[in-house]
């Protein structure tokens, strides 16, 4: 291997930051036990440093003692979830990510409008669990769940379309003129669902799709925005691997590979990409390291009362 180049911008986003300083405070500030609903972003270095300070993640509220303090995660949660939560006593910290939050008003608008809603997105998500929650909706995954609708169903009903944040925006693009060709009036977001992260990171994986033999994907199984950098990269014409850290690097997949192209999920904390370099540069002490930058983004949350 002659060179690495990595991609920037890599890993976590504003909301992914925002949900980890939630729940580094509410650790500080009320000590452990924490619990969390789901897991707090989707990555595997994450979660098991937070469970072995005291967190405890769980997806029933039952199984919660009464006025404990309970974090919901960067996906969000249903109205429903929510109130159930509520009626426990517990003492609720929202670290739900802003533009989840977005689509979920967006979504009670149609409904309290009349617009029939579509929503885009990956059946089991928990981010889709907790949006779809939000109204009656019906949900497309495929492209080929978008042409198969029968439009004389919604015939008296304004028609409207959401999506998931994380998904591809390749992918979202070909459903949407599905949609479009279907219902030739139906009413969109003024701004894009799939947010400025996700869009982010999957345009510098095309940039770097054209420099590499190949591309690592740092992130987790259960990252949907790690899996979307893959096909990405894929639909580049690049085979990429998703890997969780350094002891997962397939040194025999590398073999003849000149140039190596390496990302990060927006789960994924960046030591993870030091440690991935460090362990190339043990195996090839000759590699050069490039940054192949195409955009700088600037985007804060802001942090609630802990």
């Amino acid at each position: 291997m002659r060179r690495i180049i990595l991609a920037s911008p890599r890993g976590p986003c504003a909301g992914v930051r925002r949900a980890l300083e939630i729940m580094e405070r509410a650790l500080l500030t009320y000590g452990k036990p924490i619990y969390a609903n789901h897991e707090i972003v989707h990555n595997n270095h994450v979660v098991d440093s937070f469970r072995k300070r005291g967190v405890i993640f769980t997806d029933h509220v039952t199984d919660i003692p009464e006025n404990s303090v309970y974090v919901f995660s960067a996906h969000g949660v249903s109205p429903e979830f929510r109130k159930e939560a509520e009626s426990r006593k517990l003492h609720i910290i929202d670290a739900t990510c802003p533009l989840v939050l977005k689509v979920h008003r967006e979504a009670k608008k149609f409904s309290e409008t009349g617009v029939k809603v579509f929503f885009i997105g990956h059946r089991g998500h928990p981010e889709v669990i907790g949006t779809m929650g939000v109204s009656d909706m019906t949900l497309i995954e495929t492209k080929k769940d978008a042409e198969q609708i029968h439009e004389g169903e919604f015939r008296t009903h304004k028609v409207g379309v959401i999506t998931q944040t994380t998904l591809s925006v390749d992918e979202t693009h070909g459903i949407m003129k599905a949609m479009k060709r279907k219902f030739p009036h139906i009413i969109t977001p003024s701004a894009t669902d799939v947010c400025y992260a996700t869009q982010n990171r999957q345009n510098a994986v095309k940039e770097l799709s054209r420099e590499s033999d190949l591309i690592l994907i740092i992130g987790s199984e259960s990252s949907s925005n790690s899996k979307r950098l893959m096909e990405t990269a894929e639909r580049e014409g690049v085979r990429s691997i998703l890997i969780d850290d350094g002891k997962s690097i397939p040194f025999d997949i590398l073999r003849g590979i000149d140039t190596l192209g390496i990302t990060s999920g927006a789960s994924s904390p960046e030591y993870l990409v030091t440690g991935i370099v460090e362990e190339l540069q043990k195996k090839y002490p000759d590699v050069s390291i490039h940054d192949l930058c195409t955009v700088e983004e600037t985007m804060e949350f802001s942090v609630p009362k802990i």
